[in-house]
């Protein structure tokens, strides 16, 4: 995959290192030619100093090309630019701006610009770690959704996977058993031995430990 990052700033560098270990073809823009030294001698990709307003600069990323862009500046307000411009001019497949603002994330993921917030997800990640849970998250998809694993207990063995389901809050995505993992029907039935594996909101733990309890 080609993939343009746009910021050398500590996110963008790790994003870029990340990717090119990755085994893809990653090109890194920024303005200031001496962020590029936080990627390090061994970076296999391409670096190029430049705006990422400049369109001479954007093609010569060979953004008419490129299968994704991550806009990583320090700009809430330039990422957003960036990331506008590349999805509706040179319409690149994937794109994703990095925005400090919560409310601001959520305003233009509503006008199609995926975004993520990393001062929400970095609240949501802290309360986590700091509140004690029996069910605790094993990854989290996003500010608000979280997988955890947990093994059935013997009171739900033998019913529907549809018995730790809540529409729209709580769903079964997987079920490791016997050495091998495999994603149910709803007409699977849990077995005693069951790990399960549960996407939910974040807002709904306590209801997930209810069914579990019942």
């Amino acid at each position: 995959m080609r993939v343009i990052v746009i910021g050398c700033g500590r996110m963008g560098s790790g994003l870029a290192q990340s990717l090119a270990l990755r085994g893809h073809s990653v090109v890194v823009l920024d303005h200031d030619g001496a962020s590029f030294q936080r990627l390090g001698p061994t970076f296999a990709g391409r670096t190029i100093a430049g705006h990422a307003f400049d369109r001479d600069a954007l093609l010569q990323a060979d953004i008419e090309h490129t299968d994704a862009l991550a806009a990583v500046t320090t700009s809430d307000d330039m990422n957003v630019i960036i990331a506008r411009a590349a999805r509706l001019i040179f319409h690149v497949p994937r794109v994703v701006a990095r925005l400090y603002d919560p409310q601001k994330a959520e305003i233009y993921r509503r006008l199609g610009v995926q975004t993520i917030s990393t001062t929400t997800w970095g609240v949501h990640r802290i309360a986590e770690l700091l509140s004690y849970s029996d069910l605790e998250a094993v990854a989290s998809l996003g500010a608000n959704v979280d997988i955890v694993d947990v093994h059935v207990p013997q009171g739900l063995a033998g019913q529907p996977v549809t018995a730790l389901s809540i529409p729209g809050e709580v769903q079964v995505v997987a079920i490791s058993r016997g050495g091998t993992t495999f994603l149910p029907t709803s007409m699977s039935l849990f077995q005693a031995g069951d790990l399960v594996h549960i996407a939910l909101l974040a807002s709904a733990i306590d209801r997930l430990r209810a069914l579990l309890g019942a």
